[in-house]
């Protein structure tokens, strides 16, 4: 799988992005400062770069500048708490590939990472399918043993994430970080409600509940 490096200094959001990034079953390798993040930025084996652009020492601006100079080529996707126009479309014209701006979701990052990285042979599937569930990242239908189901927008990401990772056992922080994003602030059960719903529209029995380590999706 592809070698990532996220070169961020906030811990909570690198840790956040790189335990998603790994459970997703990328490489990723950490920078804390713009300086080293260039230097592991330009091994050869990197596949994409995750960049801030508040960066202590070497900002992101110029890291990016830099970066371009030696490697063009390379995908690079900005993380930046600045939404004006104005903004992204600098970045862009920087060098960037695209940008996602601060809060976000996991669920969102991953997506962009998986355009920049996409080849012709390896899309990412927009068709799940397991234990007599169907979903369709691109219509956003689900279809629960050949019967289409309504889901929330909420739920349909939950679901999603469940299917990419059948068998595996998630934990409330992981589906936290990937179905609500990092710097959730919300009720404290969040997710045991989302899968309780996500059960009544399901099935109870697909979704087991592993006791104080989280849930498997059962195909």
């Amino acid at each position: 799988m592809a070698l990532v490096v996220v070169i961020e200094d906030e811990v909570g959001i690198s840790d956040f992005v790189r335990r998603g990034l790994e459970s997703a079953g990328f490489t990723v390798v950490v920078a804390a400062d713009g300086l080293s993040g260039l230097q592991l930025a330009q091994h050869e084996d990197v596949e994409l770069v995750i960049l801030d652009l508040g960066l202590p020492g070497l900002p992101g601006e110029q890291v990016l500048t830099r970066l371009r100079s030696v490697r063009p080529a390379l995908p690079v996707i900005v993380l930046t708490a600045k939404g004006a126009v104005s903004d992204r479309v600098t970045n862009l014209e920087a060098g960037a590939n695209d940008y996602v701006v601060k809060p976000f979701s996991f669920s969102e990052l991953l997506a962009r990472v998986r355009v920049q990285l996409r080849r012709p042979d390896q899309a990412s599937p927009v068709l799940l399918e397991g234990g007599g569930l169907t979903l369709d990242v691109r219509t956003r239908e689900v279809r629960v043993d050949g019967k289409t189901a309504t889901l929330s927008s909420r739920e349909f990401t939950l679901l999603e994430v469940l299917l990419r990772h059948p068998g595996q056992v998630l934990s409330q922080t992981q589906l936290l970080d990937q179905v609500w994003g990092y710097g959730f602030e919300g009720a404290s059960n969040v997710v045991e409600t989302y899968v309780r719903h996500l059960r009544r529209k399901i099935g109870a029995d697909r979704i087991q509940t592993v006791r104080r380590a989280g849930y498997r999706l059962v195909t």
